[in-house]
């Protein structure tokens, strides 16, 4: 199938989604006003609060000394799990208000504290929090406040993979369930000298998604007994992709390579992904396109702000620089595609970032629009170097702007006049 065709197809199926995915709301600030009308209707006695949490939060200000909360969606007890992030997002075509709103519904009831050696910290408000994340559903908590949460709306470019909204200092958390453990994750935590990201990829092999192990991971309950720390969430999700993406890249590295070049698109929430899968050893990139006037290029006169990275044969040896946790997501849905196939392949993700992405979501919208970038149908073309040329056609930067950016896209067969287009 031809791009242009494959194209048209693509405008037809998705359409009804990016209407859905792309719609704004500026009511966030109205919805978190209501947030202390629920706060007031369950609140109970002496500033304390009883509701069911689906997740756990730690910060990472002031490491090693953070702030570690039990996530709480006030007033949702019946849905809870639904205000937890998770591929279901993407199933769901969630908006980015509604993300906001969902994020700002969530108590976050908090206490400072040292991230040093937390293996055997199962009592008190720790360990109310470790209980929480290994549980495999929503545990009902009984949680002692100072005070009412704090109702201001914390959300900045670079809060890209946690809850924001109302914080509450707490003086204690107790469990008011017994709590199920799968027993996978208790075998993690009774083996004191299984390394955390052997740990990772077991939980991972045995089903469990990644937003399941970077809770576990942040609740520092993976890893050596006497290595076991928080993680603050935000690192744990990168860390996880990471190391599920070395190990997935270990299993299709000597595997037999694509038969053609592949072109793959997907939409979602204001960005739009192109994936260009071609014959030949494994080597990854991605190339970010980012619109002014977007939430990680504000300027609307900045003009297009462009960031790369990428990996050969054998991975990186040095930290992501210029895309950071969008890097890793995109790699591990990518090389998930790849290990279904038994297949390996030099693959590079274009994204666009559109002046519609108006508020930050989180790196889960990446790694979920690339794994089903790979649903229905797919363009083909004769050559990468072809493929590439007939994408730039529908992106926001010429050729010759992409190659002087791109390390896969540099290595085309250049003409002087591709750098005036």
């Amino acid at each position: 199938m031809r791009l242009d065709e494959f194209m048209d197809i693509e405008r037809d199926e998705r359409a009804e989604r990016r209407r859905l995915a792309e719609e704004k709301s500026y009511g966030i600030l109205d919805h978190l006003e209501t947030f202390q009308d629920r706060f007031e209707e369950t609140v109970q006695g002496d500033s304390l609060y009883g509701g069911v949490s689906p997740s756990i939060f730690v910060g990472r200000s002031n490491y090693p000394r953070v702030s570690t909360g039990i996530l709480s969606p006030v007033g949702h007890d019946e849905d809870a799990d639904t205000f937890e992030t998770s591929a279901a997002w993407y199933d769901e075509g969630v908006s980015i208000s509604d993300v906001f709103q969902r994020r700002t519904s969530l108590l976050n009831s908090n206490r400072g504290t040292k991230v040093t050696n937390v293996a055997d910290s199962w009592d008190g408000f720790l360990g109310t929090q470790r209980e929480v994340a290994i549980a495999d559903r929503p545990v009902t908590v009984e949680i002692g406040l100072d005070g009412k949460p704090e109702l201001d709306l914390d959300a900045h470019s670079d809060d890209v993979a946690t809850p924001v909204g109302p914080r509450a200092r707490a003086r204690s958390a107790d469990l008011a369930e017994n709590p199920h453990v799968p027993r996978a994750v208790e075998k993690t935590l009774e083996d004191d000298d299984w390394n955390a990201q052997g740990a990772m990829t077991y939980l991972y092999r045995r089903g469990f998604d990644v937003y399941d192990i970077n809770t576990i991971l942040s609740a520092g309950a993976l890893g050596q007994t006497q290595q076991r720390r928080l993680v603050p969430t935000r690192w744990s999700i990168t860390a996880v992709d990471d190391t599920l993406g070395k190990y997935l890249r270990g299993t299709v590295k000597h595997a037999e390579t694509i038969d053609g070049v592949e072109i793959y698109r997907n939409e979602f929430l204001g960005n739009a992904f192109w994936v260009i899968l071609a014959p030949g050893r494994w080597e990854f990139e991605l190339v970010e396109m980012k619109a002014p006037g977007s939430v990680w290029n504000p300027d609307p006169d900045a003009g297009m702000y462009l960031a790369a990275d990428s990996e050969g044969y054998e991975g990186r040896t040095s930290y992501v620089n210029e895309t950071a946790g969008a890097y890793h997501a995109s790699r591990l849905g990518v090389l998930e595609h790849l290990h279904d196939r038994g297949r390996q392949a030099k693959a590079l993700v274009l994204r666009h970032v559109s002046d519609e992405y108006w508020g930050p979501v989180g790196v889960w919208q990446i790694r979920e629009s690339i794994r089903h970038a790979f649903e229905g149908e797919k363009a083909e073309a004769e050559t990468f170097g072809g493929a590439v040329r007939d994408v730039t056609n529908y992106l926001p930067v010429s050729l010759g702007d992409l190659r002087r950016k791109s390390t896969m896209a540099a290595g085309l067969q250049t003409n002087i006049f591709d750098f005036g287009q």
